[in-house]
């Protein structure tokens, strides 16, 4: 039983986004591999907080991935988002694991346009994490930053740094939480086609490159793709976008551990 439960500790910690990583959110996003560093949603609040800047109305969405198709590897998130006068709140949980090992974290996001063509935005994160028996519980925080800048109406660049501050989880072995920068460009060939390419990089592994695309098949139907390496992912996924409802689902293949399903909804208020 011991056994068993310390592989599956180090499962977690290996393959899937434990240790305080940025938990990747929103099934429109993963749907095309998380190439979303230049896209604008309310799941801005997770990939990319300079994209808030542009959202016109306030919203609320939820999401849950079965990593795995393993419940104790699964993921749930919410998110808020709030545009005022002058830029755009926003407000988002998340949550990792099962009862023997267990991640949150939340965070406070602001979004501002700098101009006609660039937004800048920021968020205040706070995790936690708990294990069983002598770990305990320990807690951190960290920041985040992001710009976007439309570089034509076709292109949108998006730089985005997760914990800049390389804060400290424990004094064990000085643990810290990760710190990645992604860099990523969105070309929309027409009204109907967007590609997304990104190359994101944690200061501690090798580089992941990712591309997506999205095809708008019909007025409520979106369509979407993707790959990423580092481990080789293949995503696909779809939207239906109904009045002020947003329904999107999404599949990540991994080759050796197999599939995981997710979903997400998102509510825009009148």
């Amino acid at each position: 039983m011991k056994f068993g439960l310390c592989f599956l500790f180090l499962w977690i910690t290996e393959v899937a986004n434990a240790g305080g990583d940025n938990l990747p959110m929103g099934s429109r996003s993963a749907g095309m591999a998380h190439a979303s560093v230049a896209l604008y949603d309310i799941w801005s609040v997770y990939h990319n907080q300079a994209g808030l800047a542009w959202m016109e109305k306030p919203g609320v969405g939820i999401f849950h991935e079965n990593r795995f198709l393993l419940p104790a590897l699964s993921s749930r998130g919410a998110a808020l988002v709030y545009p005022m006068q002058k830029g755009t709140f926003g407000l988002s949980i998340a949550s990792f694991g099962f009862n023997l090992y267990k991640e949150n974290k939340a965070g406070l996001a602001y979004g501002l346009k700098l101009d006609k063509k660039l937004s800048a935005g920021i968020q205040l994160n706070y995790h936690s994490m708990a294990l069983p028996e002598n770990y305990g519980k320990t807690t951190a925080f960290s920041i985040e930053v992001g710009f976007q800048a439309r570089l034509t109406d076709a292109f949108t660049l998006g730089i985005h740094t997760y914990n800049p501050n390389r804060a400290r989880l424990t004094d064990l072995n000085n643990e810290r939480l990760p710190s990645v920068l992604r860099l990523g460009i969105n070309h929309r060939f027409s009204d109907k086609v967007m590609v997304g390419t990104e190359v994101e990089k944690d200061v501690d592994f090798r580089p992941v490159f990712k591309v997506g695309v999205e095809y708008h098949i019909t007025e409520i139907l979106y369509l979407r793709g993707g790959i990423s390496t580092n481990p080789v992912l293949v995503a696909f996924g779809f939207g239906l976008s109904m009045k002020q409802f947003r329904f999107d689902g999404a599949n990540v293949f991994h080759q050796t551990l197999g599939n995981t399903p997710q979903v997400s909804l998102h509510y825009a208020f009148p």
